[in-house]
Formats: structure tokens, C-alpha cells, sequence
């Protein structure tokens, strides 16, 4: 454990950070995460966060490849080694392609295997660059997406830099034995 990464130990949780802890456990993800580990310090910020990562992650209307490639695409932006190493193997899972998952480490434009990929690597590249997008990377979006689509997106976004800020900030170590890759 490095300095800046002091989570609170089990056994050792306010009632409130054991509360939290165990709506965490319970709920989709089955375990803590190392980013959310340390929001167990602020309870409340880590309840909310965790909500939100949880419908980011699991309820949104982009079926999952979409969703792992704009969070791969966020953690790329962000250099956050442990969001890259835990959703590297989400995304390989839900369908991306290992060349696409490179394309997108090596800030290569990949070879899409739809345009939907396409459009939300786009989109989430632009927004993290520039902090908007254009209107025709807007209209694309709402085209292909929908536009519930496009706002669950952009929630995507904001949830994994809040993340990707997270890891980086504090020093969250990737597990032991895993080589970084950005």
C-alpha cells in the first residue's frame, strides 16, 4: 500500500462506511474495486458515486461494447492504469476486438467493427479534448445512438473520469503482478 492509498481496513469501518461497503458488495459488481475502496472514506460521496457507477456500468441504454470502449477510451485520456488493466478484460468479454482495445491504447484510429464504435470513440475523445463537441459529432451521435443514448453516454463520461481522477490522485495500485500498459 503506498501513502496516498489508505483505505479503511474491514473490521475497522464506521457503521455508515460498512453500510456503504456492504451496498457495494450486494449490488452488481460483487466486490470493491480500488477506486471505491477509497471513497469508503467519505461514505456519503461513495454511496452516491457507487449508484451512479452502477447504472453507468450496468443500466444504460448502449449495450456493454459500447460502453466498455467509451470508458476504455476514458481511461486512456486519463492515463488511469487500474480503470485501463480492470475494463481491458470487461471490454475483451463484452465483444470489443483486441485490435480495437490496441488501436485505442495507442491513440491509433482503430478499424471499427461498427459505426456505432466508431461514433462513441468519437464522441468521448472529442468531449475529453475539447470539453464539447461539435454538432456534427452531436448529430452523428443522436443518429446513431438516440439520444437517451447520447446523455447516458456523456454520463459514462463524467462517472469514469471522476474514476479515472480518482486512481490517479491516489496512487491506486494495479494488482500485484500486472505490468502497466499506458
Amino acid at each position: 500500500m503506498n501513502k496516498r492509498y489508505t483505505p479503511p481496513a474491514a473490521g475497522h469501518m464506521t457503521a455508515e462506511q460498512q453500510r456503504v461497503a456492504d451496498a457495494i458488495t450486494g449490488g452488481l459488481r460483487g466486490e470493491i474495486p480500488g477506486p471505491l475502496n477509497m471513497w469508503l472514506l467519505r461514505p456519503e460521496l461513495a454511496d452516491r458515486a457507487q449508484a451512479l457507477g452502477e447504472y453507468a456500468r450496468y443500466k444504460t441504454k448502449l449495450p456493454p461494447a459500447l460502453t466498455e470502449i467509451a470508458i476504455l477510451t476514458v481511461a486512456r485520456y486519463w492515463g488511469s492504469e487500474f480503470e485501463w488493466y480492470a475494463h481491458k478484460k470487461i471490454g475483451l468479454a463484452a465483444g470489443v476486438s483486441p485490435a480495437i482495445i490496441e488501436s485505442i491504447r495507442k491513440h491509433e484510429a482503430p478499424d471499427w467493427q461498427s459505426p456505432d464504435q466508431g461514433i462513441v470513440n468519437s464522441f468521448t475523445k472529442m468531449l475529453l479534448e475539447t470539453r464539447r463537441v461539435t454538432d456534427t459529432v452531436y448529430d452523428e451521435a443522436v443518429t446513431t445512438l438516440g439520444q437517451d443514448g447520447v446523455v447516458d453516454l456523456v454520463g459514462i463520461v463524467g462517472y469514469y473520469s471522476l474514476i479515472s481522477m480518482t486512481i490517479n490522485v491516489f496512487d491506486v495500485p494495479l494488482p500485484d503482478g500486472m505490468e502497466a500498459e499506458l
